[in-house]
């Protein structure tokens, strides 16, 4: 089974649990994300973190480790503009909420509650580290199409669907996959700059 074909299985299995309370499953939300973040022109790695943030939770994995979790998991496919953001997008909600005034007042009643799990808002020294790091800007991104990408009204693509070409596939999600050809692995496992 390749890469994308067990992501994907994660997406129709997993995926189509209830998600914290919210008002999508949680396969859904993440295709909301990557949606968002598709629209906005965001480049490939980007959009497949977006699309994956989130993938230690299909993989039943605890509130607080999933991003990390899900991005170790990850790192058999994609390299650091991918697992990065994915890793950092719980740590962003902590930094946004103590750097963005109004920022904890977007959040749903369910990331409220997981935000007290994860360690609360960052102390200003915790920021400054963040700050630091070389995907942060990044995972912030990942986390403001995480937040909004919670709409029932909302149906993205499945992924499923982009089990299309090799090539398709190597442009959205930037997956290393056994089955694409040697081209496309280089350009796969060249690492974008972080942002």
């Amino acid at each position: 089974m390749t890469g994308i074909e067990t992501i994907a299985d994660l997406f129709a299995g997993p995926g189509a649990r209830d998600y914290l309370g919210e008002a999508v499953t949680i396969g859904e939300h993440m295709r909301q994300a990557g949606a968002l973040a598709e629209a906005t022109g965001a480049a490939a790695p980007l959009v497949a973190a977006a699309l994956l943030h989130d993938i230690g939770h299909l993989r039943s994995e605890t509130d607080a480790r999933h991003g990390t979790a899900g991005a170790q998991w990850l790192s058999q496919w994609f390299g650091p503009a991918v697992t990065e953001p994915v890793r950092l997008h719980v740590a962003a909600k902590r930094y946004l909420c103590a750097t963005e005034p109004g920022y904890f007042g977007l959040l749903s009643p369910a990331s409220v509650r997981t935000l007290a799990l994860q360690g609360g808002p960052m102390t200003p020294e915790q920021a400054a580290a963040f700050e630091a790091l070389p995907y942060a800007r990044d995972a912030v991104a990942v986390r403001r199409w995480d937040d909004e990408a919670k709409d029932p009204a909302v149906t993205p693509a499945s992924v499923r669907a982009l089990r299309g070409p090799a090539q398709r596939i190597a442009q959205l999600l930037g997956v290393r996959d056994s089955a694409l050809t040697a081209t496309e692995l280089r350009t796969l496992n060249a690492t974008a700059p972080p942002r």
